[in-house]
């Protein structure tokens, strides 16, 4: 069976070309995938699956690879696509990404991505064709080489001229305050990025993306969105994941990420929020599926908000960088779960890990770090987590101003220190009301790290007080549905 039905009209541009099999299909390491005008016979899009999707190992960074010395340049007057520009083309102070792997742009991000061609699941094969390749208002048709896919009784051929044809929508949606995603294909687009790509950069309309309940195997990257709000169905029902992390979408050879203001975007995470302001994501589960540092979901943005949002990851599951909210969330990760040089404010949230420290606090003087209200820390295998570090005392980065605070809050599997390496006094590990998750008890807090304080409900009820005040910690902005 194909999907869109040869045939097919009004299918969106963004959408995936899937074949289903009767068993599952063998994804070979050869052959071509081809999609052409049907008007015109000119070559819209290929791929070639004898090219690695991307490496498996990770790279070995020599001392010239340093942090940017100029903050990363985000302007743009349009947003470049596969269709005008070479995939890997170099931005700021990178140097130009190897064709060695397959490479696609999203979001307009020239560097490119390495990505999946093919992924087949089950007896379900789906095509990612490079993304903006296909147009609104044109016929297409297409052809798989016999090689690229094989069934047990060899009763697959491929796809020949004529046999596989489809027509895109004349137009996409004439408004964009409300956009429907649908991997169906019944929405104004099929995929999340897609209908992130249809809105204007710092556009002053609010947008209502609504992501239909499925599964959304896709690498989302976006920058420049502000006044948006990403909803989906619930945490169980709208799923956005892919596999990705530091080894298949590795930072330059010439440029680090993550450490100062302004440095090169990361582009490891399965969901990327890069360079937005006033965004809310709500009801819905973003996760990696690959091991290694794999961030679910990367924030680099002002007035970021989460409701009710699953967020999965592996070492790294949320970096957060800017002004954060986090309301009735949950997460789950590895070490280090958050990393990120931002102001967090998470209020009744879950934090899942499977042991090590649940954050490094990267937060420069001036601004807050990670503060919890009324959230729970736990481990989901029953090994001993901490709640952070900030670096050993010989570390390069001591991280004195790292702030991380914990207000009623409940923990179970946390080490009697309850901190892991702490480089510096000055940091601000603050702690009131912690009791255990089970029993609601108060925590034994005798054996808390040195340079940790407990704050005292009369002598710091002012304190306190802020601290559970989001507008104190996120420079005076309250997330709209905090009580």
């Amino acid at each position: 069976m194909l999907t869109p039905p040869s045939g097919a009209e009004q299918v969106n541009p963004d959408a995936h070309l899937v074949l289903t099999f009767k068993e599952t299909p063998v994804l070979n390491d050869s052959g071509m995938i081809r999609v052409y005008d049907a008007q015109t016979h000119l070559l819209v899009d290929s791929l070639d699956l004898s090219i690695p999707a991307g490496p498996t190992q990770g790279r070995t960074y020599g001392p010239e690879c340093d942090y940017t010395k100029i903050p990363y340049d985000y302007t743009r007057t349009a947003m470049a696509t596969n269709r005008d520009t070479r995939p890997g083309t170099p931005s700021g102070t990178a140097e130009p990404t190897p064709p060695d792997y397959q490479l696609t742009i999203i979001g307009g991000f020239t560097d490119a991505f390495h990505f999946y061609p093919v992924i087949v699941r089950d007896s379900i094969a789906t095509i990612y064709l490079h993304h903006h390749m296909l147009e609104y208002g044109h016929s297409y048709y297409v052809t798989i080489d016999k090689g690229v896919l094989s069934l047990p009784d060899n009763s697959f051929h491929g796809i020949q001229k004529g046999q596989w044809t489809f027509s895109t929508k004349a137009s996409g949606p004439a408004h964009i305050d409300t956009l429907t995603v649908d991997a169906t294909g019944k929405g104004d687009f099929n995929t999340v990025q897609g209908a992130l790509d249809y809105i204007p950069d710092f556009n002053q309309q609010p947008t209502l993306i609504l992501v239909a309940p499925g599964d959304y195997e896709e690498l989302v990257y976006t920058r420049n969105k502000s006044n948006l709000t990403i909803r989906g169905a619930g945490m169980n029902q709208t799923r956005v994941h892919y596999a990705n992390n530091e080894v298949f979408n590795p930072h330059p050879l010439t440029v680090k990420t993550n450490e100062w203001p302004g440095t090169f975007p990361s582009r490891r995470a399965a969901f990327m929020l890069d360079n937005c302001h006033d965004v809310t994501l709500e009801e819905l589960t973003i996760a990696t599926d690959l091991f290694g540092q794999a961030e679910g979901l990367l924030i680099n943005g002002e007035r970021i908000a989460l409701h009710r949002v699953h967020i999965i990851g592996s070492g790294d599951a949320l970096q957060a960088n800017g002004t954060i909210y986090m309301q009735e969330c949950e997460l789950d990760g590895g070490g280090d779960t958050i990393l990120g040089r931002g102001s967090l404010f998470a209020y009744r949230s879950n934090f899942r890990n499977g042991g090590g420290p649940f954050s490094w606090v990267r937060n420069r003087d001036g601004n807050h770090g990670d503060i919890f209200v009324e959230c729970t820390f736990s481990t989901f295998n029953g090994r001993d987590a901490d709640y952070g570090r900030t670096g050993s005392k010989n570390a390069k980065n001591k991280y004195p101003e790292a702030e991380f605070v914990l207000i009623d809050c409940k923990t179970r599997n946390i080490v009697p220190a309850g901190w892991g390496s702490i480089a510096s006094k000055s940091s601000r590990l603050y702690e009131y009301n912690t009791c255990e998750l089970e029993t609601g008890r108060p925590v034994d807090v005798s054996k808390r790290h040195p340079y940790s304080r407990q704050l005292h409900k009369v002598k710091d009820a002012e304190l306190i007080r802020n601290y559970r005040n989001p507008a104190y910690v996120l420079k005076g902005w309250t997330p709209a549905g905090f009580q």
